[in-house]
């Protein structure tokens, strides 16, 4: 089955590439800065990918806003996330402003051949660096009611909203790319902040990424990797029926676990419908030729791909229709009033 999703080192296909999106294992494929050079390529390059799968794989990409935006010439700089609380001068601008930005940054995504964004982070802004302005705001409501708007835009446009990353990676300050977390916190102080975005927003997410953090309080394992959170805590408390994502298990945070078969192994044992193996061809090819793969519990292919656009009515929108879209014009006012009073 197909639960591995993977990515490339260029901006086009090679042959081993063509061969791994063949194989029966692989359901995904995620782009990096390192696949872009401008929309014509992207554009060629996501629909060389679909020919090269043997069945409608989908195509994902981290294009948040801020700090964390793959594509940059020729795409609308979305602000960081941070930046609606702190320019606008009302909750109410601030809500408007983010349905705009959740539109825009889907709308530009989903033109390309893209099927989804890994967006939005619902970590608290707290003492991790590698979150910082990635977060909406310190405080769970404001993240719960700017998140909606931006998960609304982002509906509106036909892109599946993923949270991430659960059950929060805000209040540790390692940075799991290059470390091992481990929050120390007792599991209530947890329930009492960290997970609260998660929870209020649950049912309005169709994927939620975990964090490669320990809460050792909780469990002696990664949440990524562990039945407890992913089985007992989202799914049953919270509710979950979206997609659980693994985030990269090339990445640091993941290596506590063992080898990558065994990361592999792991992260599906715990209740992950896709994993992820980046950066790491030969990870890949470990994985996906030894690792056997569950019947999916759920249809997370197409809960994933990109849908018809609410708001035009036509949707996707191509990549000339969208500069021609009064949604997209009022994003660009939206990114250049925030930009003048960052500058105040």
């Amino acid at each position: 089955m197909s639960a591995v999703m993977l990515d490339i080192e260029g901006l086009e296909l090679n042959a081993e590439d063509k061969n791994l999106l063949d194989h029966p294992a692989v359901g995904g494929l995620i782009l990096f800065s390192r696949n872009y050079h401008d929309p014509e390529q992207l554009q060629n390059l996501c629909r060389t990918i679909r020919q090269a799968a043997r069945h409608d794989l989908v195509i994902a990409i981290d294009h948040e806003g801020g700090r964390v935006q793959r594509c940059r010439e020729h795409f609308s700089a979305i602000p960081a996330m941070a930046s609606f609380e702190k320019y606008a001068d009302s909750a109410a601008e601030a809500d408007v402003w983010a349905q705009q930005m959740g539109w825009l940054m889907a709308s530009e995504v989903m033109a390309n051949g893209i099927d989804f964004s890994f967006a939005p982070v619902l970590d608290i802004k707290g003492i991790s660096e590698v979150i910082g302005d990635r977060a909406f705001s310190d405080d769970v409501a404001v993240i719960e009611r700017i998140a909606h708007c931006f998960i609304q835009g982002m509906r509106h446009a036909g892109m599946a909203a993923t949270g991430k990353h659960f059950p929060g990676h805000g209040s540790v300050q390692a940075d799991s790319h290059i470390a091992i977390p481990v929050d120390e916190r007792e599991p209530g102080a947890i329930a009492a902040l960290d997970l609260l975005p998660f929870k209020g927003l649950s049912n309005e997410l169709q994927g939620i990424m975990p964090a490669h953090v320990i809460y050792p309080q909780v469990d002696n394992l990664p949440a990524g990797f562990s039945a407890h959170w992913l089985q007992e805590v989202l799914r049953k408390q919270l509710h979950f029926d979206g997609v659980i994502f693994s985030d990269d298990l090339a990445m640091h945070g993941a290596t506590v676990v063992g080898d990558m078969q065994t990361r592999a192994e792991m992260a599906l044992a715990a209740g992950c419908d896709m994993i992820l193996v980046c950066n790491d061809r030969a990870g890949a090819i470990e994985v996906v030729e030894n690792v056997t793969m569950p019947k999916p519990a759920r249809d997370y292919l197409g809960m994933m791909r990109g849908r018809k656009s609410v708001t035009e009515g036509l949707g996707p929108l191509s990549w000339s229709q969208r500069s021609a879209s009064a949604s997209w014009q009022k994003g660009q006012d939206v990114i250049e009033l925030i930009r003048k009073r960052a500058d105040q």
